[in-house]
């Protein structure tokens, strides 16, 4: 919120500290420089743009994709004061491109804002110093004022070029390809992001252009007036939601703002997302606490009330109040603090006792004015305390399984030599056959093998006490040593590594899928910590006389043979399918086999091509964004048959390698 009293001008901005160290130690400061910190750089700039909206000063953002990589931000805002500050004797303009924590964040009730989302003035000028080329353009008082920089310097001063009736911002940035590793942006994370940011500031139109390819450019826009309430809507439109009415609160507490959604559906797992000043918090914090504290509270005080849970009854759990549950909370205070210059988890006390206050005392409300909803959210919360009670016993069963063996492992598992967790690897494979092969092909000190006998139980199905009667998730839980659901304990992984290791073809892709999704829904902090990796098997062997080279697609395949017959054979185009062909061309012979299995591979050329640390190729599965992945997890293997059908049918066209 605008400070009262005081206009926004040079005298606003306190100056902290220089850029020096960002160009050295850019990851300090945008997490990565790789393309989560790439896009973390358009993000920075975006905040300071809704910093003005949510001082009341802004009501439209224009995101542009341009040509050759280079991205501009706009806003309406006041514009970055372009006056001289009184102590720097600099533009203000410049301090703010150029000196880290250099904004009108600071200084209380005389800066130039109460609440902001940004770096705190830090946002931009890492921007600054991180690009090539910048170019801001400032709209404030009739003219238009430009300073260029490069790689953080200054090329000129801040000069009025001309006359103007808007007002607001416009930083045009190119990033520095020396510094990233890549400057490709991605036009649908970029999308979602933005949409979340809307739904989080009601009011505010977001427009956003790629303009990358000529005559292609399509504006997309968001406009949300129902704040965080819309945003739970989005969320349930592809879940079956148990009670028609989303609860929705926003009202001040003290120096905070709180503001609260939540809706409960069908589903087995909670999607709770956290946001301080429209900044994502994915490890929760203190407002994520006092939610669950006055939820859990809430529930359980109504359910004695209204006699449905009895006097010889214990409580709801925790666990059972937050089975099905899509909330999103959103709080604004003045003085954030993050664990993390990327923000992952906050840690103001304030911000715990505002949330479970205001959300504790309208929820109980809600629950008063709305009985049919309540009694689908409270019949819901009993099914899952039943539930629990049952997984609980599922759970003892598995441990007391490895507890009468010794805690040795299933039978199937070739298990490695060595115990130090930090170095080891489990490989899951498919099949007997693939087993058998890996089995003969790992290292035996640091590398474990465990086969699984068909597809694992689709989970976003299932409940944990169902999940548990599976055979197949019942030794990979004793293998991996950590428990699961309330008795998780991450510290008992036994392996480092764990390899999702499967056929390049459908059956091997829906493996692998049924796989993330018991990760991602029952061990996310697996993902989260970096544990979880999917193998690359080639499939194609390549030889020309001696030689041997290994392909992982058509198109490399043909790469492969012009470079091992010196390019006296270029193959545009190869039919993909046969298991092996013989190509005779100008005289030289072309061996190629397609592998269609981890089985047909000899031992050395599974070690070789997929488990040799030297020379393998490995994804790891990560999670950049919570919201898009949880709804594909939803749309691939809910139960609702349309979205899934319109995904595949959207992109089927990006398929290559389709066994039919």
């Amino acid at each position: 919120m605008a400070a009262k009293g005081s206009e926004y001008s040079a005298k606003n901005i306190t100056v902290l500290e220089g850029l020096e160290p960002v160009r050295k130690r850019p990851g300090m400061y945008i997490g990565s420089t790789g393309p989560e910190g790439l896009h973390h750089l358009i993000w920075e700039v975006v905040d300071n743009c809704f910093d003005e909206a949510m001082a009341g000063h802004a009501s439209k953002i224009v995101v542009r994709l341009l040509p050759d990589n280079w991205v501009s931000v706009e806003d309406d805002g006041r514009g970055i004061p372009v006056d001289l500050h009184p102590e720097q004797k600099v533009s203000a303009l410049e301090l703010v491109l150029t000196k880290l924590h250099a904004g009108g964040k600071f200084g209380g009730e005389s800066s130039g804002y109460k609440i902001s989302g940004g770096l705190h003035g830090v946002g931009v000028s890492v921007v600054n110093a991180l690009s090539d080329d910048l170019l801001a353009e400032v709209y404030r008082d009739g003219q238009i004022w430009q300073q260029h920089y490069k790689k953080g310097i200054p090329q000129d001063r801040v000069t009025a070029v001309g006359k103007t009736k808007k007002r607001g911002t416009t930083i045009r940035f190119h990033a520095d390809a020396t510094i990233m590793q890549t400057i490709v942006y991605d036009y649908g994370y970029i999308l979602e992001h933005l949409r979340q940011q809307a739904y989080l500031t009601a009011g505010i139109h977001i427009e956003i252009t790629d303009e990358r390819e000529p005559n292609v450019s399509i504006p997309y826009g968001f406009y949300f007036e129902g704040g965080v309430s819309s945003y739970v809507r989005h969320l349930n439109q592809k879940k079956e939601a148990k009670h028609p009415n989303v609860f929705y609160v926003n009202k001040p507490y003290e120096e905070l703002f709180v503001e609260v959604a939540l809706q409960y559906t069908a589903e087995y797992y909670e999607s709770v997302h956290c946001y301080a000043n429209n900044i994502v918090n994915p490890e929760g914090g203190t407002h994520l606490a006092g939610f669950r504290t006055a939820l859990t509270r809430v529930l359980n005080s109504y359910s004695r009330d209204k006699g449905y849970l009895k006097e010889k009854d214990a409580n709801l759990t925790g666990e059972d109040v937050r089975e099905g549950l899509t909330a999103v909370i959103s709080i604004k205070l003045a003085e954030p603090q993050f664990e993390g210059q990327t923000k992952g988890k906050l840690g103001n006390p304030e911000a715990r006792a505002a949330v479970e206050a205001v959300f504790g005392e309208a929820f109980g409300v809600f629950l008063e004015e709305h009985p049919r909803d309540a009694e689908e959210i409270i019949s819901k919360c009993l099914l899952s305390s039943r539930a629990r009670l049952a997984a609980r016993a599922a759970r003892e069963t598995v441990l007391r399984k490895g507890a009468l063996e010794g805690l040795t492992l299933p039978g199937k598992l070739a298990d490695c030599s060595s115990k130090d967790s930090a170095s080891t690897e489990l490989y899951i494979v498919e099949g007997d056959s693939a087993g058998g092969s890996a089995k003969q092909a790992r290292n035996r000190e640091f590398q474990a093998i465990l086969p699984l006998r068909g597809k694992i139980l689709n989970v976003e199905r299932a409940r944990l006490d169902k999940l548990l009667g599976n055979n197949e998730v019942k030794n990979l839980v004793i293998a991996l040593g950590t428990n699961i659901g309330e008795g998780f304990d991450l510290t008992s992984l036994r392996y480092g590594r764990i390899v999702i290791m499967t056929d390049a073809d459908v059956d091997g892709a829906h493996i692998t899928t049924l796989l993330l999704t018991l990760f991602y829904r029952y061990f996310p902090e697996l993902i989260a910590k970096g544990h979880i990796f999917i193998a690359m098997p080639p499939l194609y062997r390549v030889q020309v006389g001696k030689q041997v080279k290994y392909a992982f697609s058509d198109k490399e395949k043909a790469g492969v043979i012009n470079e091992l017959t010196g390019g006296k054979v270029e193959v545009k185009e190869i039919k993909p399918g046969e298991d092996e062909e013989e190509i005779v061309t100008n005289g030289i012979k072309i061996n190629v086999q397609r592998y269609k299995g981890l089985g047909e591979m000899n031992p050395d050329q599974l070690w070789e091509t997929t488990m040799d640390p030297a020379t393998r190729i490995m994804k790891q599965v990560t999670v950049d964004d919570a919201v898009f992945a949880d709804e594909t997890f939803d749309i691939l293997m809910g139960s609702e048959v349309a979205p899934r059908k319109k995904f595949i049918q959207t992109h089927a066209k990006d398929v290559t390698n389709l066994d039919v």
